[in-house]
C-alpha cells in the first residue's frame, strides 16, 4: 500500500508519461491486460486511457486492472489512471 508522500512523488514522475495501455471500443479484454502487464513489468509506472469509444468505466478498469495485475492505482484522473508495480530487485524509483 502506497503512502500519500509516495503516490504523491508518482504523479509527479508520471504527469508527462503518454498512455501505453489505450482501452478501446472492445473493452478490457485479456490482449490489453497482457499489454499492461508486460509495460508495468517493463516501466513499473504506466499511464492507462480509457478512449471515448469505450463504454468501460475508468474507475472500474483501474480497479479491475489492479486486481489482475496485483499494482496499486497511483491516481485517476479524467479518463486516465496511472498504475505502479514495484519491482523486488533493480527497481527504477526510490519511493520516500
Amino acid at each position: 500500500m502506497l503512502t500519500g508522500k509516495q503516490k504523491q512523488y508518482l504523479k509527479a514522475i508520471a504527469v508527462n508519461f503518454p498512455a501505453v495501455v489505450q482501452i478501446g471500443k472492445d473493452g478490457l479484454i485479456p490482449s490489453v491486460i497482457d499489454s499492461a502487464d508486460a509495460a508495468l513489468t517493463a516501466r513499473e509506472l504506466i499511464k492507462v486511457k480509457v478512449n471515448q469509444n469505450s463504454e468501460e468505466e475508468i474507475s472500474h478498469t483501474a480497479a479491475v486492472l489492479a486486481e489482475e495485475l496485483q499494482c496499486e492505482i497511483v491516481q485517476i484522473i479524467g479518463r486516465n489512471c496511472i498504475l505502479f508495480k514495484q519491482k523486488e530487485k533493480k527497481s527504477h524509483y526510490e519511493l520516500p
